[in-house]
C-alpha cells in the first residue's frame, strides 16, 4: 500500500498493525510525502504491472483516478460487497458514473472505502475565549471580531491561515464555498463554466485577506500545513481553520503545549451564505492493474476496517475515523476525543471543489494566484480574475463544455 506521511498517518499504521495481529495478514507500507505519494500511484496506475494494491487517494485526486479507468469498482471484485451503512460517503463522492463522468450516489459504483474523515473545523483557544469573555462564532465577521480581541502581536496571533503556494486554495476553499461561492457553476450537471471571479468570491477573498491581516502572523503566504499545526501547538495560534486530522497532534503531551486548550467548531460562514467546510477525506481504492488474489487481499483489509469497534481503535489511535455512528459510542464522551461533535457537524456541509480530473493542476494555478493575493503582489480582483481565465483554459484543453464570467472590476 502507498500512503502519505499526514498528521493521521500514525493512527492507520497503528491500524494496520492490528489487522495483521488479529488476522495474520500483513500490509507492507510505501510512506511518502504528499506529492511524492501521487507520483508513485500515478506510476504504478499507468504501469503494465502496478507496484501497488491498495492506495491511500485524497480527494484532490480521486476524480483523475476514477475517471481514467484505473481503479476496479469493488462491486466488480466482488459483486455482493456493500459499504457499511454508516460508513460517510461525504455526498456520495465515493461513487463515480463512467457514462456521465461524475459522482453519482444513486447510479455509480462504489470506488473505495473511506480511510480518512477528515473535513475542516474552526479550532479556537477555549481558555482565551473564557479569558475574554468570547463567544464561538457563527459567522466570519465574528470570529474577526474575536481575532482582534486575541491578537497580541508577538505571543499570539488571533488568527492564523494556511495561505503557502502549495495549498492556498485548499484553505481559501471553506471561505469561498461559505460566502456562496464556487469554482464551477453546475459541475454535477457538467457544466464546467468558471465562476471563480464572481461577486460571492470576490466578498469571500477580500475578507479572507482582511481576516489574515486582522489575525497578526507578520509572514503572510508562508504557512503550510505543517507549520499551521505547530502554530497551533506551540500556543502561537488562538484560532485557525483546519483539518480534523490534526486534532492528535494537539492533544500529544510530547508533541503540544496546548493540551486541552482546543476546542473545534462548526465552520463559520460568511455574508450572505451558509456554514461549509471543503471536504478532505480519503479512500482506500484497488488498483486495476494488479492480480486478483491481491485485489482481493487488499478488499479484505477495507472490509475489516469498516467495523465499529476498529473505528473506535483508530481514533483511540489518533486518526480520524468515517463512521456517522461515532458521536454515540462511549469514546464521544471522552474528553479527548471532543473534536466528534465538530467532525460529525462539518461532515453534513462538506463540499469538495476537485470535481475533475485536472484538480492537481487547477489546484497548483489557483493557490499560486491566492498566495500572490495574501503577499500583496496581486488585487483581488486580478487575483480572481486571472484564476478563471486560468481554469477556463485547463477545461477547454481538458475538452469541456465551458465559458467564464466577465472580469471583475
Amino acid at each position: 500500500m502507498v500512503i502519505n506521511q499526514s498528521p493521521w498517518f500514525g493512527g492507520f499504521r497503528q491500524l494496520a498493525e492490528q489487522y495483521t495481529k488479529e488476522t495474520g495478514n500483513k500490509i507492507e507500507l510505501d510512506v511518502n510525502p504528499y506529492a511524492g505519494a501521487l507520483d508513485k500511484i500515478r506510476n504504478s496506475l499507468r504501469a503494465g504491472a502496478g507496484s501497488y494494491d491498495l492506495l491511500a487517494i485524497d480527494n484532490n485526486w480521486m476524480v483523475e483516478f476514477f475517471d481514467g479507468g484505473f481503479l476496479v469498482p469493488l462491486t466488480d471484485l466482488e459483486p455482493g460487497f456493500k459499504l457499511d451503512p454508516q460508513i460517510n460517503t461525504f455526498g456520495g463522492t465515493i461513487f463515480w458514473n463512467e457514462k456521465v463522468r461524475s459522482f453519482d450516489a444513486a447510479g455509480g459504483k462504489l470506488m473505495g472505502v473511506p480511510i480518512n474523515g477528515n473535513v475542516e473545523v474552526l479550532y479556537y483557544r477555549k481558555d482565551l475565549y473564557d479569558q475574554h469573555g468570547l463567544k464561538v462564532p457563527e459567522t466570519w465577521d465574528q470570529v474577526l471580531e474575536n481575532a482582534a480581541r486575541l491578537n497580541d502581536g508577538s505571543r499570539v496571533y488571533g488568527f492564523v491561515h494556511r495561505d503557502d503556494r502549495d495549498s492556498a486554495l485548499a484553505d481559501f476553499a471553506n471561505y469561498l464555498f461559505s460566502f456562496g461561492g464556487d469554482i464551477f457553476a453546475n459541475a454535477a450537471a457538467g457544466d464546467f463554466s468558471v465562476v471563480f471571479n464572481s461577486p460571492a468570491a470576490r466578498a469571500a477573498l477580500e475578507f479572507y485577506v482582511k481576516l489574515g491581516k486582522g489575525g497578526g502572523y507578520p509572514t503572510a503566504g508562508s504557512v503550510s500545513q505543517g507549520q499551521m499545526i505547530q502554530l497551533m501547538a506551540t500556543g502561537k495560534a488562538a484560532q485557525t481553520v483546519g483539518i480534523v486530522g490534526a486534532w492528535a497532534q494537539l492533544e500529544d503531551p510530547a508533541k503540544s503545549a496546548v493540551v486541552g486548550k482546543f476546542e473545534t467548531a462548526l465552520i463559520p460562514r460568511g455574508a450572505g451564505g451558509k456554514h461549509a467546510s471543503r471536504a478532505g477525506h480519503w479512500i482506500g481504492a484497488i488498483a486495476r492493474n494488479v492480480p486478483r488474489e491481491r485485489q482481493q487481499a487488499a478488499l479484505a483489509f477495507l472490509t475489516w476496517f469498516q467495523g465499529l469497534d476498529r473505528q473506535i481503535a483508530y481514533t483511540r489511535y489518533g486518526a480520524v475515523p468515517v463512521r456517522a455512528d461515532m458521536g454515540k459510542t462511549d469514546i464521544a464522551r471522552d474528553p479527548k476525543f471532543r473534536f466528534l461533535k465538530a467532525q460529525a457537524e462539518n461532515s453534513q456541509v462538506a463540499k469538495m471543489y476537485a470535481v475533475v480530473p485536472e484538480a492537481a493542476q487547477m489546484n497548483s494555478l489557483l493557490s499560486l494566484r491566492l498566495n500572490e493575493c495574501v503577499i500583496g503582489k496581486a488585487s483581488v480582483a486580478e487575483t480572481l480574475n486571472r484564476g478563471a481565465a486560468e481554469v477556463q483554459d485547463l477545461m477547454t484543453r481538458a475538452g469541456r463544455k465551458t465559458g467564464r464570467l466577465p472580469d471583475l472590476k
